[in-house]
């Protein structure tokens, strides 16, 4: 083993074990936790929650609470359910370092650790906030060549940043926090050809059970390989990382901070995040220049190279399909005006689209690579009928660290997912704790009012 590798999974063990993260950065994960409890809500009752829900059922109750249900679960099946749910729509938010969903698993990993111990709303956001950083760290070194392999950053480092969080929440020390990292690099996996199905949202939610259960088995003594991350045969090794030690991205742990410095991007549509920009664009356009659909005669969207290797279903067959589809997403914006929730529930259902569909072609655009984060630029042309020729540029989306969303957008996003779970008083009392969490004394004030009357 290699002093390098000794190195950074030292740093790594250290920094999640003592790390301090500034007040910016637990106030980003405060706005993280309550979107992500809002989406998960929401992402309840969706076939692939209520699958997971019904699964687990088999091993009988426990202490965590499952959001939206009367039913209470095992700490790491409650992760299971709460991360599944919260990715069940896509309406949760994303990195571009990482390209992963980093909060999904994070938010449902770590309050399901925080409830095992009654930890305070103020730890759960330090735990949220080295799990991120670590998430991110990897993904610096990883990326874009592990994501363009195939391997879905949301479950693979997401399992990870998971069982950092979770070790945080559970005061490892950190060497019982590298063995954690050290299991959690065995458990990680997750295949972006299962994008579009049930499976998908599974992955955030297999992460957030996985990283707590890595961390479970630290604390109670399992022990891993130190070089399980970078060794030969480790984690980034087997998972094709762009670098092949994540000794650099360790150096300044705790003296920078990813979350600050990138950011995370909230969604404000409930589709992949590739489709974002286009979306917003075609938005914008429409208002400002006041066409219909019936004046559209083709609209040509240019992406960079690796946005078509996630928007895999030019014509979907199923409203999940639907949200990493480029033709559905576009046509829906021309369409309807609005891209929400209920787009997708009608996505089979809904003729205007469907026929607008053929009319939108999604190319590929070599000169848009490296313009900025992958999954964020895009270039359109609109021909309407009668020859006149529309275009707009895009880099990024509102919801962006660069046009982030107002306290307001997120309040209005968190009561309108919540409503479909639980009852609009109950979900005004969770918001009012979600807006305060820091000064909680004991997360499960805050869990208990998650779960369905």
């Amino acid at each position: 083993m290699t002093v390098g590798v000794l190195r950074a999974a030292q740093r790594f063990g250290e920094f999640i074990a003592s790390g301090v993260p500034p007040a910016a950065a637990r106030a980003r994960a405060a706005a993280a936790v309550l979107d992500t409890i809002g989406v998960a809500l929401a992402g309840a009752s969706e076939p692939a929650a209520q699958i997971v829900r019904k699964t687990i059922a088999a091993d009988g109750g426990g202490g965590s609470v499952l959001m939206g249900a009367r039913e209470t679960a095992s700490a790491p099946n409650a992760a299971l359910a709460n991360g599944t749910a919260a990715h069940a729509l896509d309406f949760d938010d994303m990195c571009f370092v990482s390209l992963a969903h980093p909060s999904a698993p994070l938010v449902a990993g770590t309050l399901a650790a925080a409830e095992i111990v009654g930890a305070s709303g103020a730890s759960v956001l330090d735990a949220y906030v080295v799990g991120f950083e670590v998430e991110a760290r990897l993904g610096v070194a990883m990326n874009p060549r592990h994501y363009e392999r195939g391997w879905h950053c949301t479950s693979t480092l997401g399992t990870v940043g998971t069982a950092a969080a979770a070790s945080r929440v559970l005061r490892l020390d950190f060497v019982r926090t590298a063995h954690a990292l050290a299991i959690a690099a065995s458990e990680a996996s997750g295949l972006k050809e299962n994008f579009g199905t049930m499976v998908k949202p599974l992955h955030a939610g297999l992460a957030a059970r996985s990283g707590l259960l890595a961390a479970l088995l630290a604390k109670n003594g399992m022990t891993a390989s130190e070089a399980a991350i970078e060794g030969s045969q480790g984690f980034l090794a087997a998972m094709d990382s762009r670098l092949p030690t994540a000794d650099d991205q360790a150096a300044d742990l705790g003296s920078r901070w990813e979350i600050i410095d990138t950011g995370i991007t909230v969604k404000l549509y409930p589709s992949c995040a590739g489709t974002h920009p286009t979306i917003d664009a075609l938005l914008a356009l429409r208002r400002r220049e006041g066409f219909a659909a019936s004046d559209v005669d083709q609209v040509e969207v240019f992406v960079d190279s690796i946005t078509p290797t996630v928007l895999i279903h030019e014509r979907p067959a199923s409203p999940l399909e639907a949200k990493f589809s480029m033709p559905f997403c576009a046509a829906a914006a021309i369409v309807d005006g609005h891209v929400g929730i209920d787009t997708f529930e009608n996505a089979l259902s809904a003729p205007a689209i469907i026929s607008m569909m053929p009319r939108v072609l999604m190319r590929a655009d070599p000169a848009l690579d490296g313009v900025g984060a992958p999954l964020t630029q895009a270039r359109l042309r609109v021909r309407l009928r009668g020859g006149r020729v529309l275009e707009a540029s895009a880099n990024g989306a509102r919801g962006y660290p660069e046009r982030p969303a107002s306290e307001d957008e997120l309040a209005a996003k968190f009561l309108s997912c919540a409503a479909r779970a639980i009852p609009e008083s109950q979900a005004r009392e969770a918001l009012t704790m979600l807006r305060r969490i820091e000064t909680l004394a004991d997360i499960r004030e805050l869990t208990r009012t998650l779960a369905h009357a």
